[in-house]
């Protein structure tokens, strides 16, 4: 509950927590490239770890990932969803290589998520290309044209 003379908003993350999920991130980056999990599913598999997401408390993160190679359709191919569980079942022994690679007082517990921004980047872009949104958007440059 906000204090008096406080009010609650949606600022979003503050300075402290973008810079922790950026340090977060790479050292993410760092660990899945030079070491060798023994899980099968993640054997042979390349994850990009497209954004850390760090809770206002720095102890939870939510990494946000997508695997390379593999079909991706909004995250619900089964191998997708494979390779979230075995960073799932992997994410204790992650936490420590962070802690060992990092400098950060305490490393926050880890939480992967499929990334869908990739996704609906291209959905955003096919309804773009569709006739009847190009014979609009056409319409619009016109008419701004001949306002000039």
């Amino acid at each position: 509950m906000a204090r008096h003379g406080q009010h609650i908003s949606a600022k979003g993350p503050s300075q402290r927590q973008l810079r922790v999920g950026e340090e977060v991130r790479h050292a993410l980056v760092q660990v899945l490239e030079r070491t060798d999990l023994r899980d099968p599913v993640l054997v042979n598999i390349s994850v990009t770890v497209t954004e850390v997401s760090i809770s206002p408390d720095l102890k939870n993160a939510t990494c946000f990932i997508v695997p390379l190679g593999g079909k991706t359709d909004g995250g619900d191919d089964e191998a997708v969803q494979e390779v979230i569980k075995a960073l799932a079942a992997a994410a204790k022994f992650l936490r420590y290589e962070i802690a060992n690679t990092t400098q950060l007082k305490h490393t926050p517990a880890l939480r992967f998520l499929y990334d869908t921004s990739f996704d609906i980047a291209n959905e955003m872009e096919s309804l773009l290309k569709r006739p009847e949104v190009a014979r609009d958007l056409v319409k619009e440059d016109d008419e701004s044209d001949e306002e000039e």
